[in-house]
């Protein structure tokens, strides 16, 4: 099942809609993270209402979970981008965070905020959480999991090293397409493992690489997390991004204006997102 969070423009705003073929069933939530906060049963349910069809082609989606309690973000999870940021392999997850305004659908513009010029793309598997999960195992971690998603954490790289905190450039406005769809696990290879993730800027590859190589899987992830915190139906883990990234490269490489950003997770879905400028 693909579920996805549509704009409708109208006085509901947004709704959660099922994918069937070329076609999106409204469901009766506001978006997708409300369906996954109504119950445990929101599988069985989201399978079987029926609403309103939309034309899929000419949907405006907004990020799949628009409005996460909690963006639980990965840094340094595959071996490529540590040694191409010149880091020494974790030992523990290194985890940061991001909140929700800095979220955007998956066609939706990405802003160049006018403080930097340093905009760099990462590709990543998303992880969205469908049951709550506090202290689970890594055998019992998957369990949790409502789906899997298409982000780039698209990172503002002079202000994340203005401190040794990631925090500050990772959570601009209008910086993280998320989407299009959350995809069940029952669609996907366990744990979302195995899969082929990529990101082109205007057509050329930048990043190429597995889902196979994290360093921390999927359930390891939620393990961990949920020793820390409780994770709550809606919420959002960015995985972590492969080799490739502009400020890996020598010399250093960033978006532009009117670039185009296309990132691509293999069974699961593209972004597709144009770079601007901001103007506030």
């Amino acid at each position: 099942m693909r579920l996805s969070t549509v704009r409708l423009y109208d006085e509901r705003g947004t709704a959660a809609a099922r994918q069937e073929r070329d076609e999106l069933v409204l469901l009766p939530y506001s978006d997708v993270g409300e369906l996954l906060s109504s119950g445990d049963d929101w599988p069985e349910r989201a399978a079987a209402e029926d609403g309103d069809r939309i034309s899929l082609s000419t949907a405006s989606l907004a990020p799949v979970v628009p409005h996460p309690n909690k963006i639980v973000c990965l840094g340094l999870n595959y071996a490529t981008h540590i040694k191409e940021m010149d880091r020494a392999t974790p030992a523990h997850p290194t985890l940061f965070a991001k909140y929700d305004g800095s979220l955007v659908g998956p066609y939706d513009d990405v802003h160049i905020p006018p403080v930097s010029d340093d905009l760099d793309w990462e590709a990543e598997l998303g992880v969205v959480i469908g049951h709550r999960a506090r202290h689970v195992s890594p055998d019992q971690a998957l369990s949790h999991v409502a789906g899997y998603t298409v982000l780039n954490d698209v990172t503002v790289r002079d202000w994340q090293h203005r401190t040794r905190e990631f925090l500050s450039g990772k959570t601009f406005e209008a910086t993280t397409p998320v989407g299009p769809s959350l995809v069940t696990p029952d669609e996907l290879p366990r744990g979302a493992s195995g899969l082929t993730i990529s990101c082109l800027v205007d057509g050329t590859t930048m990043q190429k690489s597995n889902t196979a190589d994290l360093l921390f899987d999927v359930a390891a992830i939620i393990a961990y997390v949920s020793t820390i915190i409780t994770l709550l139906p809606g919420d959002l883990i960015a995985t972590g991004t492969p080799g490739g990234v502009g400020a890996g490269r020598d010399p250093k490489v960033f978006l532009r204006p009117g670039q185009e950003l296309v990132t691509v997770v293999e069974g699961i879905g593209e972004l597709r997102n144009t770079v601007v400028k901001d103007r506030w």
